[in-house]
């Protein structure tokens, strides 16, 4: 994180909280539910603020998930120690994904951190700052995101056994949050604008198993899409094996789900799906994939693979990369291996070369640019409901039901052709497409 900070020519009297978000979605919900708690305590907090303040304190909700996200995190809290070291703020504590993990390392490297917190430590972190856990302020969250959506997250953990997987770890074993909880959190968001929930957790579909003794996700589907103001309803994390049918006719039933699957399937060679233990095999994948398709014809699938796991040969990558050219994702993320300590793969000897995972990313990524390419064109002329995320100068630019915010297909208008607001729903002509935009006009 490379942001220039301009001290504050006047610091205020009273101690702000400055939150620093790195990671992924579910750490932008739980800063929003941290920053909610501290607004119910009277505190002022911001998030990501650059005019520091000499009486800041910042939390900094980190990211251990794979190297490249551990080191974002350690610089960050570098960064923000040398500022408290020079007195231009005054503490900084570090919660999140990183902190639960290496938190006796992080102790005895940066001694100067005011305090370590792990993923469920938030009553302890509010009590350093001088704040209380308060209970009546269950689903109430200060949005990060435009408030027209938002990540809804409705399980914490994960009981997966994947190999390569650092997030049990992290997180800790699969917890849904009750059905009643998250109804009235949808409530409170919608009442303050929001019109899209993002449902998010390390696996939406073991949703329900433990407090309802049964997969129950498309249950919770249906109880928010009864909520009044929710416009969209997206599943941003499915998991593959035992995957719960009956969502696809909750998404068939209600007009407000929308048609759009994010389901990470990582890989396609038995070899390899059998060493990340994924419970799973190439056919049944396969499979799983028609049997989507049959019964939602238009749901837009995306999905992450996974280049240079221990011992993938060039076979394997092949085979990969054909199945990607002939199942024709949607919507496709594509990484590079990390070999994680604690996690099963780290007994593995990580020998694939990097150069070799690079290449192997880029001709994925080629492959689906070319998909993506195509697809899009088929657009052109078609009319889609589009929903206004922001402007980028003389732009609008949104996204079909098709996509999510930051990882897919956007759609660009002329503004001084086209009238719009932010959180506007609008009707769009497809004019021209490229691989992964789509530009229009609306359609009055």
């Amino acid at each position: 994180m490379k942001t220039k900070y301009s001290k504050a020519v006047e610091p205020k009297s009273k101690p702000r909280v400055n939150v620093v978000t790195l990671g992924c979605s579910k750490n932008i919900h739980d800063s929003e539910v941290l920053m909610g708690q501290l607004k119910g305590n009277q505190i002022e907090v911001v998030h990501e603020a650059t005019n520091i303040q000499e009486n800041d304190i910042v939390v900094i909700n980190t990211c251990g998930f794979i190297d490249n996200a551990k080191q974002e995190s350690i610089d960050t809290i570098l960064q923000f120690s040398e500022l408290k070291d020079e007195g231009k703020i005054n503490k900084v504590i570090v919660t999140g994904c990183l902190s639960e993990r290496y938190k006796p390392e992080l102790q005895s490297e940066i001694t100067n951190v005011d305090g370590y917190f792990g993923t469920n430590d938030l009553p302890d972190l509010l009590k350093s700052i001088g704040a209380d856990y308060r209970h009546e302020l269950l689903g109430e969250r200060m949005l990060t995101t435009p408030s027209h959506y938002s990540y809804f997250k409705i399980a914490e953990g994960c009981n997966r056994p994947c190999s390569f997987c650092a997030i049990p770890l992290m997180r800790g074993k699969h917890v849904s949050k009750s059905i009643d909880d998250l109804v009235k959190e949808a409530k409170f968001l919608a009442s303050n604008g929001t019109k899209e929930l993002i449902l998010i957790a390390q696996d939406l579909t073991y949703y329900g198993l433990d407090i309802y003794g049964k997969r129950n996700l498309s249950d919770l589907m249906r109880h928010l899409s009864d909520v009044d103001g929710i416009d969209w309803i997206r599943l941003q994390y499915a998991y593959p094996s035992g995957f719960p049918m009956d969502i696809l006719d909750a998404m068939n039933e209600r007009s407000n789900i929308c048609n759009y699957l994010d389901m990470p399937l990582q890989h396609i060679s038995d070899r390899m799906l059998t060493s990340m233990r994924r419970g799973t095999s190439k056919q049944k994948q396969i499979d799983l994939v028609n049997k989507i398709r049959d019964k939602v014809p238009n749901i837009a699938l995306r999905t992450t693979l996974i280049c240079g796991y221990p011992d993938e040969t060039e076979q394997d990558f092949q085979e990969m990369l054909e199945w990607v050219e002939e199942t024709r994702f949607d919507r496709l993320g594509c990484f590079t291996y990390s070999h994680e300590e604690k996690t099963h793969a780290h007994s593995l000897e990580d020998n694939v070369p990097d150069e070799v995972k690079q290449e192997r990313v880029e001709a994925i990524m080629e492959v689906q640019q070319g998909i993506s390419f195509e697809i899009n064109q088929e657009k052109i002329g078609n009319t889609y409901q589009v929903l206004i995320d922001r402007v980028d100068g003389d732009y609008f630019i949104g996204r079909t039901e098709y996509d999510s915010p930051e990882v897919d297909n956007e759609v660009v208008l002329d503004a001084k052709t086209n009238y719009a607001r932010i959180g506007d729903f609008v009707q769009v002509k497809v004019d021209r497409a490229e691989d992964f935009d789509l530009y229009g006009s609306i359609v009055k």
